[in-house]
């Protein structure tokens, strides 16, 4: 019986021992994490090369990658760049000044929006534009990132996206040199879809919120928008961040784009809260002068302002006055 208590005694020493050395070597592997955190956007976007596909988040000039686009604007050797990107931003800001330093062959976008000098280089032969409607194009890239090659929709059957023909490049003589090519179809409980293929790139430009140093993301308000299906369909992902935090410090419910989706991260060197289209309120003599269906418009609007109360955020949606 003693030699039962002496081995069982044993037995507890030694796993006693194991779980300590366990415990030891989790500690360790805690602090010893491998960092993503670079220390500026001009070191972050080393690799980044003529010719490659760049996946650009934001919408408009909300939530765009605004340091790292600025280090690829004065990296002058990188040329024929293919921007997957909602839209442009403005003709001086953003994926603008891009088009402005001619570094963008070409633009797959769902609308050209305010940017007056995407759509002198369109129309003038100078920029490829692959238009596609907007939840599409935000399909694709999702898709892409989830490893679905292709998908089927309704969007687009029985229009120019379905049978092709839509201007991607023009000459200088106003003539169509490129065109886009028809879409396939497949017949689904007596409806027409069409097939859509997804959309990767060879990288990923993202802006978050926050972020710690192994790339877990987290976005604020309506800022997510493209960021979040970009992040995760590029071959490397670079975020910039406005904060870092220390790893840990972000909730696993609260995390939007999980590090493993992210493989470099530096914090912003500055930000600019750049208003992309400056509305200011008209005198009553100015607005018994407009158009009646402006006056339409700001009918509503002014009723839809008496809703809103002091800190509120507020997303106007394209063709709000």
């Amino acid at each position: 019986m003693l030699a039962i208590k002496k081995q069982a005694l044993g037995s507890a020493s030694r796993i006693l021992l194991r779980t300590n050395v366990l415990s030891g070597l989790t500690t360790r592997a805690a602090r010893s994490y491998h960092s993503k955190l670079h220390k500026s956007s001009d070191e972050a976007i080393e690799g980044i090369k003529s010719g490659d596909t760049l996946l650009i988040g934001g919408f408009g000039l909300c939530g765009i990658p605004e340091n790292l686009l600025k280090a690829i604007a004065r990296r002058k050797d990188i040329q024929q760049i293919t921007a997957v990107s909602n839209n442009a931003g403005t003709s001086d800001y953003g994926l603008g000044t891009l088009l402005q330093s001619r570094q963008i062959k070409r633009m797959i976008s769902s609308y050209v929006g305010e940017n007056k000098e995407f759509s002198r280089q369109y129309l003038g032969g100078e920029l490829e534009v692959e238009l596609l409607p907007q939840g599409t194009i935000a399909e694709r890239v999702r898709s892409g990132g989830a490893g679905i090659p292709a998908f089927y929709t309704l969007t687009g059957v029985g229009t120019q996206v379905e049978t092709g023909g839509i201007p991607i490049k023009y000459g200088k003589n106003g003539e169509v040199l490129i065109s886009s090519t028809p879409r396939e179809t497949k017949v689904f409980n007596g409806r027409k879809y069409l097939m859509e293929e997804g959309i990767t790139g060879d990288y990923a430009l993202v802006k978050a919120w926050k972020g710690d140093e192994l790339g877990n993301l987290v976005f604020k308000y309506a800022a997510s928008n493209f960021n979040a299906p970009m992040a995760t369909a590029g071959k490397i992902t670079i975020a910039e961040v406005e904060e870092i935090v220390p790893v840990g410090e972000l909730k696993p419910n609260e995390i939007h784009i999980p590090g493993i989706h992210v493989h470099r991260i530096i914090k912003g060197e500055t930000y600019e809260k750049r208003i992309e289209k400056l509305t200011l309120r008209r005198s009553a003599d100015e607005e018994n002068e407009l158009p009646e269906s402006m006056k339409q418009r700001i009918h509503i609007i002014k009723r839809a302002a008496r809703e809103f109360k002091d800190g509120m955020y507020v997303n106007l949606g394209i063709g709000m006055p």
